[in-house]
């Protein structure tokens, strides 16, 4: 039987990752202004161009929520079941799924992020399997492949694969743009699941012995830290310790710029980052990975996106996390949006875990 999917786009998810808004809902504006362009698009069109040979019914969206992606991938026979608004809003996206049932797909795709996984499921429900293609700037939600072409395998193998119970996460973004995460369950759908495929949810650890890896990370970071030298330090816990053992006040969803023990710049987004490695060449980045899901980078941080990476150099970047965050992270990710890029990471990271301690934990990103 050809498998029949429902496909839809948020066309301004993610705008707000590179220009440090944490986030893209009620900012669009915003976004633009700071100079942000769409991604998503170019997302979708990735993993779709991989399936222009397979047999699937496609039903979508008018543009720009579909259907002009599945023309750039190359795929020109589908059913245009739903028109939405301009400009487009949550209310399109579900009214767009509830048109995918009504036609009878067996299989609704979206790319977006956590906020249009939450449409999602109110459209939805558990009535069909869904799966995200990544597009959002957060994307703490389970609902989603680990990167495009993860997607396309996927959806050519939904149906004839399981389904996992997968969270929908409700993120606060006002809360979280002001260096709050704020997330409650918000329901969960069924999604098609491949280990090493299919993202897993955010896990936050704060045990006694997580607290204590975090001072020994920061002492030695600290300690090791090079005079003359930019230190871009990402967003989360452990590298917020790292700012604090600096004592700096750090910006923990966020992206700050250190040299010789000061801020340089704080919740800087793209642009600042690029601007301060031409003036400052030598450089280094901190980052950790997503507690459980495992991105290092593609998630959160999409501010220090392929520009910044290739400027300040893949062999300069320093990843730091807990044990006992990579006893719960038995794979690493990097989605950068650039798969060449991507691919030049190898096949292992090493992680600094303690005090002059580190372990090589295997790597994952586009194949």
């Amino acid at each position: 039987m050809m498998q029949t999917v429902g496909f839809l786009l948020n066309p301004v998810a993610g705008m707000g990752g590179a220009v440090g808004l944490a986030g893209t809902d009620g900012r669009v504006a915003e976004a633009i202004r700071r100079g942000a362009v769409p991604h998503a698009h170019g997302r979708a069109v990735q993993a779709l161009s991989l399936l222009r040979g397979d047999e699937i019914a496609w039903y979508t969206s008018a543009a720009p929520m579909g259907e002009d992606v599945l023309l750039d991938a190359g795929i020109d026979r589908f059913t245009v079941v739903y028109r939405p608004d301009r400009p487009t809003s949550g209310a399109d996206t579900k009214a767009a799924c509830r048109a995918f049932l009504d036609a009878g797909a067996d299989l609704v795709v979206f790319c977006g992020g956590d906020g249009t996984a939450r449409d999602v499921l109110d459209a939805v429900g558990r009535e069909v399997p869904v799966l995200g293609i990544p597009a959002g700037v957060k994307m703490y939600s389970a609902v989603f492949a680990v990167n495009p072409a993860a997607a396309a395998d996927l959806i050519r193998q939904a149906g004839r694969i399981g389904c996992r119970d997968s969270e929908v996460m409700d993120i606060d973004e006002e809360a979280y743009r002001s260096g709050l995460l704020s997330a409650r369950l918000y329901g969960y759908l069924c999604v098609p699941y491949i280990p090493e495929r299919t993202q897993g949810g955010k896990q936050v650890f704060e045990q006694q012995d997580e607290e204590r890896a975090k001072d020994d990370i920061a002492a030695f970071i600290a300690e090791v830290m090079l005079p003359e030298t930019l230190y871009i330090i990402g967003a989360g816990s452990t590298t917020a310790r790292i700012m604090e053992r600096l004592g700096l006040a750090p910006t923990l969803l966020g992206v700050d710029a250190v040299r010789n023990g000061e801020v340089v710049a704080r919740n800087a987004d793209e642009q600042t980052l690029l601007a301060l490695l031409d003036e400052y060449p030598q450089a280094k980045i901190v980052a950790s990975p997503i507690g459980a899901q495992g991105f290092v980078l593609g998630r959160g941080n999409q501010q220090i996106g392929p520009s910044v990476l290739r400027k300040a150099g893949l062999r300069n970047l320093i990843v730091v996390a807990t044990p006992g965050k990579l006893a719960a992270t038995p794979l690493l990710y990097v989605d950068t949006g650039d798969a060449a890029l991507d691919r030049e990471f190898g096949d292992t990271l090493s992680v600094v875990s303690g005090y002059r301690m580190a372990q090589r934990k295997r790597l994952l990103h586009q194949e």
